[in-house]
């Protein structure tokens, strides 16, 4: 069996074939256009395929042997999975290999952002010693987060932050409030969350329904000393309309691990210094990487053994 692996540098070819137990061969490709992956798969059986990867059905329909599409993560925005079914094509991901270290680094973002360490980290190396360089900033305990979907991630992060004294509430349709209650978060609509909330976590996947959720109007309605953190997926806060908000001061901060581009070439977020920004390194850890490549080589030996791949996705759910 021939499975063809992105070259990004989370996923490891040898991993893969060590945890692949020699059944199949791994070729790693560049395959950040339609034109690569479609060279590169060709006459692949499976492909593995990071967030940048585009599988289209353009490029489903050019890749004849393929029999599954393993999505080494969480998202797959950038796949075509109501085409994949067409074609027979199975999809999968890894859903909770990095729970834990998106959940932290929420956690470390809304704190870093809520006590200006990227203003005072700056200002000291530039020879500044001044407390208000920080802007204002409030006591932790007593504030509200509010979570932009209640999954996994999300109830991790509300265990970790359970000693720190926040009023936890969260918008998801797709979770019961009874099933929330039993956590101890308060399930309200969006704009009520927007309303009341002070430390703003969004963890959404990228749908039809998310997409620019988080936009202009819903800066307006947070408060001006509101923080925001996104994890989730970029195209679920318009990037510019959360510049705006900063540079209009309403709200005070914000933290970015993932972009509606990625890399972005360029945003009106870089030079501020209330914008934290990592490089869609959330999931990162030695720990998760390992997991990962095991639950992908599960996925891939399942599908090219005619049985269902363990994280198979549904192809009947809204999936951008």
């Amino acid at each position: 069996m021939d499975v063809v692996a992105s070259d990004d540098p989370m996923i490891d070819a040898e991993l893969l074939v060590e945890r692949l137990d020699g059944s199949a061969t791994v070729t790693v490709a560049e395959t950040g256009t339609e034109e690569a992956v479609r060279e590169a798969a060709s006459d692949a059986d499976a492909l593995v395929t990071d967030v940048s990867t585009p599988v289209t059905a353009d490029v489903l329909e050019a890749c004849a042997d393929l029999r599954i599409v393993a999505r080494a993560g969480v998202g797959i925005d950038t796949i075509d999975v109501a085409a994949a079914a067409e074609h027979d094509v199975i999809v999968t991901n890894v859903p909770e290999y990095c729970t834990e270290e998106v959940a932290t680094h929420t956690v470390a973002l809304l704190l870093a952002s809520l006590r200006s360490l990227g203003r005072y980290d700056r200002d000291v190396k530039a020879g500044g010693w001044d407390w208000r360089v920080g802007g204002e900033i409030h006591r932790l305990s007593g504030l509200t987060l509010g979570f932009v979907s209640y999954g996994p991630i999300a109830r991790r992060i509300r265990q970790l932050v359970e000693g720190f004294g926040v009023d936890p509430v969260a918008y998801d349709p797709y979770v019961d409030a009874e099933e929330m209650a039993v956590d101890g978060v308060e399930k309200v609509d969006f704009a009520e969350l927007l309303d009341r909330t002070d430390l703003l976590s969004v963890n959404a996947p990228l749908t039809d329904e998310t997409r620019d959720m988080v936009d202009a109007a819903a800066f307006e309605r947070l408060a001006d000393h509101a923080v925001v953190a996104n994890t989730g997926r970029g195209g679920v806060v318009d990037e510019v309309a959360l510049a705006d908000a900063l540079e209009a001061g309403e709200i005070s901060a914000a933290g970015l691990d993932v972009f509606d581009e990625e890399p972005p070439e360029e945003s009106p977020l870089f030079e501020r210094d209330d914008a934290i920004l990592a490089p869609h390194a959330a999931w990162y850890s030695e720990e998760a990487r390992a997991d990962l490549h095991e639950t992908v080589a599960a996925n891939v030996r399942a599908a090219l053994a005619g049985e269902r791949p363990p994280d198979q996705i549904d192809p009947d759910l809204d999936w951008v």
